[in-house]
């Protein structure tokens, strides 16, 4: 099975891997681990030469060097519980990174962590796992962490 599992640092992609870990068979299953770093958007008068903004540079590759750590971390778990397992880091939107990334590596299953976001942030924010369960073209498991009671 070609599993995609997408991250993106937070406690919600933690339950993504443990449920991964609990709910699928190792033997025979691959794990392309992504997470995709939204691209940093700013505008500058056109006057100013690129790299004028060398903190929004130095800021970007704070990000690369934690998602690298994210997705290693990730790995070394899925590794330690019987996994094959690849990584990528992306610069991209996420829903649109996660659909392409599945269409590309013919992934059976993508597998990601909700916010569980609702109200006015759901609709300012937006839902990833909501747009990639509507337009994925494989199975897509939804991982929702509940709070303690």
């Amino acid at each position: 099975m070609k599993i995609l599992l997408a991250i993106d640092g937070t406690k919600f992609s933690d339950a993504a891997i443990q449920a991964i870990t609990k709910t699928i068979v190792a033997d025979h299953s691959q794990v392309l681990i992504l997470q995709a770093l939204e691209p940093i958007l700013y505008s500058a008068p056109p006057q100013m030469a690129p790299g004028y903004a060398p903190e929004m540079a130095q800021k970007r590759e704070e990000q690369m060097k934690e998602a690298k750590a994210s997705v290693a971390a990730a790995a070394r778990t899925l590794q330690a519980a019987g996994f094959g397992v690849a990584t990528r880091v992306v610069e991209a939107d996420a829903r649109n990174a996660i659909l392409d990334v599945a269409e590309e590596s013919n992934a059976d299953l993508i597998v990601l962590g909700s916010h569980g976001r609702r109200g006015i942030q759901k609709f300012l924010i937006g839902s990833v796992a909501e747009s990639v369960a509507r337009h994925a073209r494989c199975s897509v498991l939804i991982v929702r962490l509940f709070p303690a009671h």
